[in-house]
């Protein structure tokens, strides 16, 4: 099977008429600032008050997501038209909210435009006297039908390892450099919080300076209550580049392990910080506060909130979002010679929800968002027997699969048996950036045909790595970047994001590694394999 042709990428400014757009994008909107604590502080007469800003997500050419968070009792309102002047706008109302879902509200637009910049401003009715909160605005740009140069962003990580939120820093810098960039939208990669991360006033950084955080009452413990987890996702929010990134660009999440607490898998023993005890308990709590914050589709077919699902992007792209967290088995030594219930990474039924839909896509590229790496050793300490316990696919063994990775090669044949082209695989959780190239004359699986895995992050969090190889699926570095020391604060400049772009000509993917002030590190262009 012949290979992507691989060239060196040229790095442009945006084209002339994204240009215009984005003139004119900042023009129109006007966006609230929000102050530095997120308590419910809004006295019971006062108007209502949008604690968080607005975000949208799961953006089709018809549909979007409109997510926001009020202090009380409320019906959000999203009035939306295609200029930013709401000269024709619509309005949609939200069911009401309340403390049940800790008064966030999601509303999805329907009938939408393809193609089209949509212009939307969200506010609050409060439900007892439809008294109106000042309205947030926000903006996004609907899937096409047809084909056009597409632009998007991923990355994980956020608010790790003590690394906070530094005002005398800016902030989470890396979310304006990837708002500068103009992406259609971003794949929130996993560990969008850190449940089970403290963060102090004051971190001392790895030269020696100080690293001052903004701190909450939530931040100050590791998450046990749903209140708890809730409150990692309002640290968050605090930064205003994160807030109006989140206005300005469609997001497509996912989660890892932090969603809950470090390396959680069935059955995991919690060390003495946590009085909880009991590790599915705390990850309900920590899914329901991530269902509740994620700008995410959650009624349809499966009103369940059902993590994994394909966003389709216009005929040159389909998005297929992997959940690796709720149906694996616990973390062991991951040498099983047979798959069962230890073995489970996605599950059989997401497994096989995968296949169909890789095998009917008919999209030029299909993107894989996944929140783990392939190949990469990732250790989760040892077993009662002294073995090695693995948190990810890989075994740290170089021969055939075992373990988990009976999952990935049973995906990987399927993908060459059924001639499914153009695959690429995106991921983040390592905290370092990489570009990795399998191929089956390096594996000891050979049953596959070549394909490319980028790793992107962090955003704002510890940087680590590199991390080894492992053999099985024939893995090689063709590029990787590091800190020099493990746990490097975001002022050492490791922070690190992915960008994607499709060009609607030729059909080429490009994909470029960009660090915490949006220079490109690394880039490589794909051609298409045709049918």
């Amino acid at each position: 099977m012949t290979e992507p042709t691989v060239t060196e990428q040229n790095h442009t400014e945006p084209d002339p008429i994204r240009r215009r757009l984005v003139q004119g994008l900042g023009a129109g909107l006007a966006l609230p600032a929000l102050g530095v604590s997120p308590a419910i502080v809004a006295a019971p007469t006062a108007r209502p008050w949008m604690t968080d800003g607005v975000q949208s997500g799961d953006v089709l050419a018809d549909r979007a997501v409109i997510w926001s968070r009020c202090d009380r009792p409320a019906r959000l309102v999203v009035e939306w038209d295609t200029t930013s002047g709401f000269g024709n706008a619509r309005r949609m109302v939200s069911r009401p909210t309340d403390e049940r879902l800790d008064y966030t509200a999601r509303l999805d637009l329907r009938g939408l435009p393809s193609d089209q910049s949509i212009f939307y401003r969200a506010y609050f009715e409060d439900a007892r006297d439809h008294v109106r909160s000042e309205p947030w605005l926000g903006h996004l740009r609907t899937a096409p039908r047809r084909a056009r140069d597409i632009r998007f962003v991923w990355g994980g990580d956020t608010c790790g390892q003590g690394w906070g939120i530094n005002p005398d820093f800016g902030g989470m810098r890396i979310y304006e450099a990837m708002r500068q960039r103009r992406p259609d939208f971003f794949i929130q990669s996993g560990d969008a919080i850190y449940a089970d991360g403290p963060i102090q006033a004051e971190v001392t950084a790895e030269d020696g300076r100080l690293w001052r955080n903004v701190v909450t009452e939530a931040k100050t413990k590791v998450a046990e209550t749903l209140d708890e987890f809730r409150g990692n996702y309002h640290y968050n929010l605090l930064d205003h580049n994160l807030r109006q990134f989140n206005a300005e660009v469609p997001q497509i999440w996912q989660w890892d392990d932090h969603e809950v607490t470090n390396n959680w898998s069935p059955g995991k023993v919690l060390d003495e910080r946590y009085q909880v005890r009991d590790i599915d308990l705390l990850a309900r709590r920590g899914r329901q506060a991530f269902l509740e914050y994620a700008p995410m589709r959650l009624e349809g077919r499966d009103a369940s909130g059902r993590v994994y699902r394909k966003i389709a992007y216009g005929p040159q792209l389909d998005v297929f979002v992997l959940d690796m967290r709720t149906y694996r088995g616990p973390n062991t030594h991951n040498l099983q010679q047979t798959q069962g219930p230890d073995t489970a990474f996605l599950g059989a039924e997401q497994l096989t929800w995968l296949k169909s839909e890789l095998r009917h896509s008919r999209a030029t590229w299909k993107v894989i968002a996944a929140d783990m790496p392939i190949g990469l050793h990732v250790p989760d300490g040892t077993d009662e027997a002294g073995r090695a316990r693995w948190e990810a696919i890989a075994n740290g063994q170089d021969g055939p699969p075992r373990g988990r990775e009976l999952e990935i090669a049973d995906l990987l044949g399927f993908i060459r048996r059924y001639r499914v082209r153009n695959t690429l695989w995106l991921t983040a959780d390592v905290h370092y950036c990489a570009a990795h190239h399998y191929h089956p004359n390096r594996a000891a699986f050979q049953e596959f045909d070549p394909f490319w895995e980028f790793v992107a992050g962090p955003l704002n969090a510890g940087s680590f790595g590199p991390n080894p190889l492992d053999a099985t699926f024939g893995p090689q570095v063709v590029f990787q970047k590091a800190p020099p020391t493990a746990n490097a604060s975001p002022y050492a400049g490791f922070q690190f994001f992915g960008e994607v772009e499709i060009d609607s000509r030729s059909g080429a993917l490009s994909v470029t590694l960009r660090d915490i002030d949006g220079a490109a590190v690394f880039s490589r262009t794909l051609e298409p394999q045709r049918a």
